[in-house]
């Protein structure tokens, strides 16, 4: 399996892994701890979200390519494994077109609900 040796990394309360409008290139499986989604609402940052041990973290930006649409840092101290881009591509390309199709129009889907939440 292509995600065999994920890489580790650990974050200490407060701290953050990404912030809303950031490219990515990695995704995120939360081995322990607690991670607040967050969006911006002026200078301000409100919390949106919650994100718990078992999730994945990150996943829509990875998958199709547009910005982080929000900022998640650790409530306590957190452990994650780092699933990079290519990884995913690499397994992604020996699937069938269809499963393509499913997971771009998952993305899409979920991101325009996104667009309509208001803070």
């Amino acid at each position: 399996m292509v995600f065999m040796n994920p890489i580790d990394r650990k974050l200490v309360a407060e701290e953050y892994l990404m912030r809303e409008g950031e490219e990515s290139n990695e995704m995120y499986y939360l081995s322990s701890g607690t991670m607040g989604v967050f969006k911006r609402k002026g200078d301000a940052e409100q919390q949106i979200g919650t994100i718990y041990s078992g999730e994945l973290v990150g996943e829509m930006s990875f998958l199709d390519g547009e910005p982080r649409s929000a900022t998640v840092k650790a409530i306590g101290d957190c452990e994650l494994k780092v699933i990079p881009k290519e990884a995913l591509k690499k397994y992604l390309d020996g699937q069938p077109k269809w499963y393509k199709a499913l997971v771009q129009t998952l993305l899409d889907r979920l991101r325009r609900a996104n667009q309509r939440v208001r803070i």
